[in-house]
């Protein structure tokens, strides 16, 4: 008998009819001698729902109040869902975060696990049941509600499987598990059967959406074996874990792409000491999280500095910037939102000299430029213009031998559409 942690995202609990599926799913694995244990996000569009609601009545809410509220939209899934399991004959236990024993630090909105107190939801599997956790949500030590952030039920399951020291942790979505590239716009990716932990991290960190980054973080830091796989299909997806069982690891994983971050360009900045502290000190005081950094070279004493945050920090990075201009005698600034990063990641770069020079050549061979460069051991991303994303893509995993023999059919189709077509075919 093993023991299993299963995490619905959710499309997954939509409706009671796709609940039902799930509670259907789950009750197999109890069938068939398992422990199981359900981590569920809330139903559909619940939590902008919410946020929606709480904007209708405060342009800026207090997070503490923002946290009561938004947990509620994970326990409404994890009640439905108990009554679907029970409704079927079998046992069930619902359990909000706080019941489940996730500790948190004290930010809302953005709290990090610190401990995981498994004993009452241990005592449910002891009992027959079949436990059901809320996902995004733990407590503090002052027995605040706190939410871990958006994608916060990935983490939460892989905390839960690693508190019940499960044999793995099955995180279900929309797709059947982890792409060599994102296959609506690569249609030659494949569908990759293993992935170690340093190459998932950096996907997920480079744009692609299928795992939350902290979540890879969680079960790279405790040995959580992830099973990435699809809520509408049976069939096997993903594995994470810390070995491959390759006699030798492709120097190339995937290529991961991000659409979502912004390019900052400040001009005519003085070219001496200090002033890149002063910009960056700023920026981090207003807790802007920038990517990249290009300095042009300097030219009569002055030069250019760029940089990239997040979309969601454009704001603060602009208020931030247009403050500091005077400090640091700057002429002006201006902003790029049609950008996108496109990385390339794989453990296997760390020995094989010429990566760089490829990527560089076939960009330049497709007529793709080049606006900014990051690297890492196992990660090379550059930033090109937006409209020139999977092009960017395409060049990239057909120059480094990732194309699959088949095309993938469903390339226009939202992950929506796709999850769609998945069910209906069951």
């Amino acid at each position: 008998m093993s023991l299993i942690v299963c995490k619905f995202g959710g499309t997954s609990v939509a409706s009671p009819e796709r609940i039902q599926m799930v509670a259907k799913k789950l009750i197999a694995k109890k069938q068939a001698g398992h422990d199981v244990v359900a981590v569920v996000s809330a139903m559909g569009k619940t939590t902008d729902e919410l946020v929606g609601l709480a904007a209708a009545l405060n342009d800026n809410p207090p997070l503490r109040e923002m946290d009561r509220l938004l947990s509620t939209g994970e326990q409404v899934s994890m009640s439905l869902l108990a009554m679907a399991i029970e409704a079927r004959g079998y046992k069930a236990m619902s359990f909000t975060g706080r019941q489940a024993g996730i500790e948190t630090d004290k930010f809302h909105n953005k709290a990090k696990i610190v401990m995981v107190h498994s004993e009452r939801v241990r005592d449910a599997l002891e009992r027959g049941a079949i436990a059901v956790v809320a996902g995004f949500q733990g407590v503090d030590a002052d027995g605040d509600i706190t939410t871990l952030g958006r994608g916060g039920s990935d983490t939460t399951a892989v905390a839960v499987a690693h508190g019940l020291n499960a044999d793995v942790c099955e995180i279900y979505s929309d797709v059947d598990g982890v792409y060599t590239a994102d296959p609506r716009i690569c249609p030659r990716a494949k569908k990759l059967d293993v992935i170690n932990y340093d190459d998932m991290l950096e996907l997920s960190g480079s744009g692609a959406g299928v795992l939350q980054m902290r979540a890879v973080e969680f079960a790279r830091k405790y040995n959580v074996v992830i099973h990435s796989r699809s809520a509408f299909s049976d069939a096997e997806g993903t594995y994470v874990k810390e070995e491959t069982d390759m006699m030798e690891e492709a120097v190339i994983t995937g290529i991961a792409h991000d659409t979502s971050e912004v390019k900052v360009t400040i001009r005519g900045v003085p070219d001496m000491s200090g002033v890149a502290a002063k910009l960056f000190s700023a920026l981090a005081g207003n807790q802007v999280s920038v990517d990249m950094i290009i300095q042009n070279v300097s030219e009569d004493g002055i030069t250019d500095i760029s940089f990239t945050c997040p979309g969601a920090d454009e704001k603060r990075a602009c208020e931030t910037v247009e403050r500091i201009l005077p400090d640091v005698n700057a002429r002006e600034y201006v902003v790029d939102e049609d950008i996108a990063k496109v990385s390339i990641v794989g453990t296997g770069m760390k020995s094989s000299p010429g990566i760089a020079a490829k990527a560089f050549q076939t960009l330049g061979e497709n007529n793709i430029n080049i606006l900014a460069i990051s690297t890492s051991p196992i990660r090379l991303s550059v930033v090109v213009d937006g409209a020139q994303t999977a092009a960017a893509v395409r060049c990239l995993h057909t120059a480094f031998g990732l194309d699959s023999d088949s095309v993938f059919e469903e390339t226009q189709l939202s992950a929506e559409e796709i999850a769609a077509k998945m069910n209906k075919g069951r």
